[in-house]
């Protein structure tokens, strides 16, 4: 598969959560945490989001002091982004939104492209030079990137303050009690505390044997 190279990045709770059952918005991390989300922005060609993350964080997908800005990259099902979301409101890279249902809502703020996920991030590497795609989340689309097998880097905060509970919680695989089909290896290269201890900065690298 001719691809970008891809990396993703997300918080996980003790019990291995990535978010609570009400689905509510980042932020339960510390500011060191948050710091380090916006510095693994930097250089990438490409960021990109599920819907349902870019409307929970209103997020904007710009990197501070950088005068190149990566093109900023939204998976839905059918919908839209909303045309006051703050994502419109920053000046930033172009916004690029792939629907991966037919007869999704029309787009008339950022491209749209319709299609699978496979075919988008094939058209992000061919059409517009993407060679480093960096994925925020959320856990249906890191899902997907890791059933095709399209996952090179992991960074990972563990949050030992957060315990959030229940069966229903979405986890990295993005659907509570779910696993994936086929195990994949990785090796970890970097382990970093928090100043207050609570946290830990896991970065790992896929490993060449598969």
């Amino acid at each position: 598969m001719k691809r970008p190279w891809i990396s993703i990045n997300l918080a996980i709770s003790v019990d291995g959560k990535i978010c609570c059952t009400d689905h509510l918005s980042s932020g339960w991390t510390s500011t060191e945490d948050h710091a380090r989300l916006l510095e693994l922005r930097r250089g990438k060609d490409a960021l990109m989001v599920g819907m349902g993350t870019l409307l929970a964080d209103t997020m904007a997908l710009t990197v501070p002091d950088q005068d190149r800005q990566p093109l900023r990259c939204v998976v839905s099902r059918n919908r839209a982004i909303p045309k006051d979301h703050p994502v419109f409101l920053r000046a930033g890279g172009e916004i690029h939104l792939l629907q991966t249902e037919v007869g999704g809502e029309p787009s008339e703020t950022a491209t749209l492209h319709r299609g699978s996920l496979l075919d988008f991030i094939t058209v992000l590497k061919d059409r517009y030079a993407v060679n480093t795609l960096h994925c925020e989340g959320g856990g249906t689309l890191i899902r997907a990137l890791a059933e095709l097998d399209a996952i090179d880097e992991i960074h990972l905060t563990m949050a030992g303050h957060t315990l959030f509970g229940g069966t229903e919680a979405p986890t990295l695989s993005g659907v509570p009690g779910a696993y994936f089909a086929n195990s994949m290896r990785y090796s970890l290269t970097q382990m970093i505390a928090s100043e207050d201890g609570s946290e830990v900065f896991l970065s790992y690298q896929r490993s060449e044997a598969q």
